[in-house]
């Protein structure tokens, strides 16, 4: 984190976990689920929600705000601007676990949330897996292995979006170089697919 992220951003544990809390029962107002699931997706989400702050409990944005903001605002972007219902919430809230933290594997979020979650999560982890690769001339390539990672489950694709959304939102925090490279991939390859999907 930059010693400038810091000075705009005052470490407050508990203004952060009222604002974490305030984010959480955001995306319980804006969530539509269905009457009959609600106090079991409920529980669901909460859990995931709780599983995701402890993953990134020690975590910080380049804005210097709590990482947990981040995956609940995309189960937010998925719920309200894409109308993602709970597997993807759950999916967007545990998006970066396995692939940015240690406490948890693909095995334990199968064991404790089911295979399609799990499919959806490793998917996400494998497109993010694609796009560390920053050489120009691997787009072509990138741009496949995308289509292919989206054909098993098409909310992997819709929760990557949600995810660029948020990162392109909040990409003035990032180093120029950084927010060039995702602009540009934003640019060429996520508008067009969010277009081609109706977004």
């Amino acid at each position: 984190m930059s010693p400038k992220s810091l000075d705009l951003y005052q470490i407050d544990p508990y203004r952060e976990r009222i604002e974490i809390l305030k984010r959480y029962r955001r995306l319980l107002t804006v969530w539509k689920p269905k009457p009959e699931k609600e106090v079991a997706d409920r529980a669901v989400i909460r859990k995931a929600f709780e599983m995701a702050t402890e993953a990134h409990k020690d975590m910080r944005r380049k804005s210097g705000e709590p990482y947990v903001i981040h995956p609940l605002e995309v189960a937010i972007i998925c719920v309200e601007e894409i109308g993602l219902g709970t597997t993807s919430i759950v999916s967007a809230l545990l998006h970066d676990v396995i692939e940015d933290t240690d406490l948890y594997k693909i095995e334990d979020i199968e064991r404790i949330f089911g295979q399609r979650i799990a499919r959806i999560i490793d998917g996400l982890t494998k497109i993010k897996k694609i796009f560390d690769n920053t050489e120009p001339s691997a787009q072509a390539i990138n741009y496949r292995k995308l289509l292919e990672t989206m054909s098993s489950d098409v909310r992997v694709i819709l929760i990557k979006l949600a995810d660029r959304l948020h990162n392109m939102r909040t990409l003035s925090f990032m180093r120029p170089e950084k927010q060039m490279k995702i602009a540009a991939e934003t640019h060429y390859l996520f508008a067009p697919l969010a277009h081609r999907l109706g977004l």
